[in-house]
């Protein structure tokens, strides 16, 4: 069907036993998109894409995958999509091209198909002069890319990736994000998972904020940040914290909110506290901040104030910071 949507996602459940791991989730991504699910570890977003490729059956609801069933039609889901697993999926033993030989035989590819296949696959992930080198033998960054080609070899018409940068380097991370773009210029439509906001932000048409088991919120970028309007983020140091004093910020005129312990301030040291504030107009509310903090003998040793931005509507929604276990 011409137009139809790559993936539609319908009031899907899953529970394991007492954990209702997936609570009523939908959520629809059209054809040529990249499409993220953000939040944090145990929000649900592997157990969705485990669903989605097929190793999972849902509780109840459904979702189609280029018009397919996951319950009705798993066969026909798993030949339109490729999927990249967030742990790494590979014979270390073999090299670079016997694993791509190997899962491309999988797949039903053979002879000279084979080979042209493998070939190009190889230059995508930017393997080809690697190609006969020991999969035991590479980093963590190239056997990332490795698994990424894996899903590429029978030329999927969606790519589904959980977490593809964990334990990266920050080299390897942009070389598989500029990948993940690429791909999606070439027609790709892709479902990317992962708890890194600036992930998000770079790669994503439509963005869903997922948190135990729900989808929060959902849109564009600047749809999210509309959640949270004007307000300002006020990220803060100090050398230390008695409850009294964030009681008393809550309080102060223009305060919206205040969380504790939200992502530390990167100049912050051992033993000093951080406290993120959503705040109508910094340059009201700091004074009277600094004053109660001089009335606690609370020193507050840094301050960073910044624009809106998805880890602002994470704390907005949620009261705790996006990278919380």
């Amino acid at each position: 069907m011409n137009g139809q949507p790559a993936i539609q996602v319908r009031d899907l459940h899953k529970r394991f036993g007492d954990l209702h791991a997936v609570k009523g989730i939908s959520f629809t991504v059209p054809a040529g998109q990249i499409f993220s699910l953000l939040g944090p570890n145990g929000a649900g977003k592997s157990t969705t894409i485990s669903i989605l490729s097929c190793l999972l059956q849902p509780t109840s609801g459904d979702a189609l995958v280029m018009g397919h069933s996951v319950q009705r039609e798993p066969m026909a889901v798993k030949a339109a999509i490729g999927v990249v697993p967030q742990e790494i999926a590979l014979y270390e033993d073999l090299s670079a091209r016997e694993n791509l030989d190997f899962w491309g035989k999988m797949v039903g590819l053979r002879g000279a198909a084979l080979r042209q296949r493998v070939d190009e696959v190889l230059e995508i992930i930017g393997l080809a002069d690697r190609q006969k080198g020991r999969v035991a033998k590479f980093s963590g960054g190239m056997k990332r890319r490795l698994n990424i080609g894996i899903a590429l070899l029978h030329r999927p018409q969606v790519i589904i990736m959980d977490e593809p940068t964990v334990g990266i380097d920050p080299q390897t991370r942009r070389n598989i994000l500029d990948s993940v773009k690429e791909l999606n210029r070439q027609g790709m439509t892709v479902l990317y998972t992962t708890h890194y906001m600036e992930e998000a932000q770079e790669l994503s048409d439509q963005i869903a904020i997922m948190d135990q088991g729900r989808i929060i919120a959902q849109g564009t970028h600047q749809d999210l940040v509309q959640i949270v309007g004007e307000l300002d983020r006020v990220d803060l140091t100090l050398n230390a914290l008695p409850d009294w004093v964030t009681d008393r910020w809550q309080q102060i005129p223009g305060v919206q909110k205040v969380i504790v312990g939200a992502p530390s301030h990167p100049q912050a040291t051992d033993g000093e506290r951080t406290v993120t504030l959503l705040v109508d107009d910094s340059n009201l509310v700091l004074p009277r901040l600094f004053e109660s903090a001089t009335q606690a003998g609370v020193r507050i040793t840094s301050v960073t104030i910044q624009e809106p931005n998805l880890e602002a509507v994470f704390l907005h929604l949620t009261g705790r910071a996006l990278r919380d276990e």
